[in-house]
């Protein structure tokens, strides 16, 4: 693992804010709270967790990147899917009531894990959200704590919190998402060609391993 972090309050003006930084990625993650429910649940006495995702120009080597005006990109769009699914799992929507919680998470500096490091750090912000907007009540709302991690295989050795260096030669990617002890979502592919079951057990086994250290860590930051 790189070394984990994640600062709390890092903007002062959403209802909660953390910087997560995994190694040299580091991703602002913000939450809003609003009243504009999707048409499908109005008047359904439920709420909502949606998530934005973009990398900010000057993120990334090799030049600028773009600024994402309007549409996303489908790289941009398969994430902030994966960010608000994540989230929503570990989040009770009839205890929240009619409201949305928006999750905007930027990259600010990409080495990798960048979709990981926005779930984790949205998290934190998601917890912070609700605890101001509604105290103990609403944090009942919270199903349990959500992180996540890439895992590989590089150079047929398991590697867990991949880099940009891991990650562009990697033979196995997989990204795991788990709510306290349990997978909410895995994706992975064999990149450079096949994985068997021991292997998957093997990658799995240490995004488990991975992910019980960023939720200590992000048990310290919110302690």
């Amino acid at each position: 693992m790189r070394p984990v972090s994640f600062q709390r309050d890092f903007i002062s003006h959403p209802a909660g804010s953390c910087l997560a930084c995994f190694g040299d990625t580091k991703v602002i993650c913000t939450a809003s709270i609003g009243t504009d429910l999707p048409p499908f649940l109005k008047g359904q006495g439920r709420g909502w967790v949606t998530a934005e995702y973009a990398m900010l120009p000057g993120s990334t080597g090799g030049g600028r990147k773009k600024r994402e005006i309007g549409a996303r990109d489908g790289r941009s769009t398969e994430i902030q899917r994966l960010i608000g699914r994540s989230l929503r799992a570990g989040v009770d929507t009839q205890a929240l009531g009619e409201i949305v919680i928006t999750l905007d998470c930027d990259v600010l500096q990409a080495d990798g894990g960048t979709r990981t490091a926005a779930i984790s750090g949205a998290w934190v912000a998601l917890y912070d959200a609700l605890r101001r907007h509604g105290g103990p009540d609403l944090l009942r709302a919270l199903r349990g704590q959500i992180a996540a991690v890439s895992v590989g295989i590089v150079d047929d050795t398991v590697i867990c919190d991949l880099d940009y260096a891991h990650d562009s030669r990697a033979q196995v990617d997989m990204n795991v998402v788990m709510r306290d002890h349990d997978l909410v979502e895995v994706q992975g592919t064999g990149e450079q060609g096949v994985f068997n079951r021991h292997q998957l057990d093997a990658l799995l086994d240490a995004a488990e391993t991975g992910i019980a250290l960023i939720q200590d860590a992000q048990r310290q930051a919110m302690s």
